[in-house]
């Protein structure tokens, strides 16, 4: 279902042309998002996206959820983390799973120079641990405008993930993801040949072995284990005090299930956690051939929906 998921050929009709616009996140760096938005921007909700390791403001899921959004009166914001949907010139920076302050500097942004009374973030597999991430570090002190957040397969225990991802069964998703981060640090170093070496990237052939030769020593971390304990959301969720969805399938193929038996999360009353036993990696395919083909997409729609005007 992850698979097929990836491959599907999908349109967004009623998804009209988005507005490009630029944020700033810290000094020199900046993100691209893609907005969406309603006749009266200010009377309408906003539910801002982030997409996965990989992916982009293309990305099938970012597009097919920012569609069913918009069609039933949100704003919408389809958010490119650093780097990601060909952004590399943006930031001298990499991304990686700790940069939550990203997505919170957007939202207080968009607070502040838009005046959107109702936000909500959603986030997909490393989206949904920044999401998450966000969201227990706002703990009571976020504004009252930001009224919930929804992850779906959230690498939240990014140790557990890799681990999982080096499992032979894996290595399609592994080899897949270890070969994008490759091409585009190749891109990334042409543009900042002083700032990125390269010379040791050809051995890697894992994540958890990219994350301890470019991303730790490039991100300020000591190595895979430092930048896994420090960036994961899971120690963070006991804080969440919004509205809260996480969904995930039991058949996650590297975002194991045991990982949300975390008592924290389990006791937060602001958390409401769905697990189906099939799903795949953000795939979730129903047997329903319209609306509700892509399960997930909806579910995050209709959570957001029941909690707008509810604060």
């Amino acid at each position: 279902m992850t698979i097929a998921a990836s491959f599907w050929r999908r349109r967004f009709p009623r998804l009209p042309a988005g507005v490009p616009r630029l944020f700033e996140v810290e000094p020199g760096s900046r993100v691209r998002g893609e907005c969406h938005w309603q006749g009266e921007p200010q009377a309408h909700p906003t539910l801002v996206l982030l997409h996965g390791l990989e992916g982009s403001i293309e990305s099938g899921y970012m597009r097919g959820t920012a569609e069913k959004a918009y069609v039933v009166g949100f704003n919408v914001v389809r958010l490119n983390q650093r780097n990601c949907g060909g952004t590399e010139e943006l930031t001298p920076t990499l991304y990686h799973s700790g940069l939550s302050g990203d997505i919170r500097a957007v939202l207080l942004e968009l607070i502040a120079a838009d005046g959107l009374p109702e936000l909500f973030a959603a986030g997909f597999s490393m989206g949904g641990n920044l999401v998450l991430k966000m969201a227990g570090e706002f703990g009571d002190a976020a504004p009252p405008e930001i009224c919930g957040f929804v992850a779906v397969a959230p690498a939240f225990d990014l140790a557990a993930c890799a681990d999982a991802l080096a499992e032979p069964q894996n290595f399609i998703y592994q080899r897949h993801f270890v070969t994008g981060l490759k091409r585009h640090m190749r891109y990334k170093a042409k543009l900042f040949p002083d700032r990125y070496p390269i010379d040791g990237m050809r051995g890697i052939r894992t994540v958890r072995e990219w994350d301890d030769v470019i991303t730790a020593p490039f991100c300020g971390f000591a190595n895979a284990d430092d930048y896994y304990a420090r960036s994961s959301a899971l120690q963070l969720v006991g804080a969440i005090r919004r509205p809260t969805l996480i969904l995930t399938a039991k058949d996650d193929p590297f975002v194991p299930f045991a990982t949300f038996g975390d008592a924290a999360l389990r006791a937060n009353p602001n958390i409401t956690f769905v697990a189906t036993e099939h799903g795949g990696h953000c795939a979730f395919i129903s047997r329903d051939p319209g609306e509700g083909r892509f399960w997930a997409e909806r579910r995050i729609v209709e959570y957001c929906l029941r909690q707008s005007g509810t604060r």
